[in-house]
């Protein structure tokens, strides 16, 4: 019985999984086509099953902007899983004031104090609630942008683009993470 919604995103990643197989496995070319409009900025929009596995295999580094202390809530068990995958996890809450630690590390309260790279920010916003994160997203320069699945903003992903960071919008970390064999 599914009875935590943890238990309910895996039941729904493994049906996810198998319905999916059959579609990444098929001969057709899943890697980007060269845009007609010639705006190079879209070439950062990583939508193919190919992109979002070379972004995943190219990364060690997550910060999390909206990580939540509830492992009960996706914007927890997601990173959870992600760390256990030989990720490094960032915390970066954006409520919690009190809280300095998480999964035990060091919890930052904006991206720029973060010292060193950061491959991906995983973004647990609302999409009218990404605008106020943009300029310290663009300001720290991640290699790439990922919005949760049904989190999308695409004047917010058309910014970071123009900015030359790769932007994935409403896919699971999680769900892509285990397509992969992570």
């Amino acid at each position: 019985m599914l009875t935590s919604p943890r238990d309910r995103v895996i039941h729904g990643v493994a049906q996810f999984n198998n319905e999916s197989r059959q579609k990444m496995t098929s001969p057709v070319d899943q890697t980007a086509t060269p845009q007609t409009d010639g705006a190079g900025w879209r070439n950062h929009l990583i939508e193919t099953p190919t992109q979002i596995r070379d972004l995943l295999e190219r990364s060690h580094r997550i910060a999390v902007l909206g990580m939540k202390p509830d492992p009960d809530q996706p914007a927890y068990y997601v990173p959870e899983y992600a760390e256990r995958a030989g990720y490094e996890i960032i915390p970066v809450p954006v409520y919690y004031k009190e809280l300095t630690e998480m999964m035990g590390k060091k919890v930052y309260r904006k991206l720029v104090d973060v010292p060193g790279d950061i491959d991906i920010v995983n973004v647990f916003r609302r999409p009218n609630d990404i605008p106020p994160h943009v300029d310290d997203i663009i300001a720290k320069n991640p290699k790439a942008v990922w919005f949760q699945l049904g989190i999308r903003n695409d004047a917010a992903a058309e910014r970071l683009a123009r900015a030359g960071i790769d932007v994935v919008q409403d896919h699971c970390l999680l769900v892509e993470l285990r397509r992969i064999g992570r």
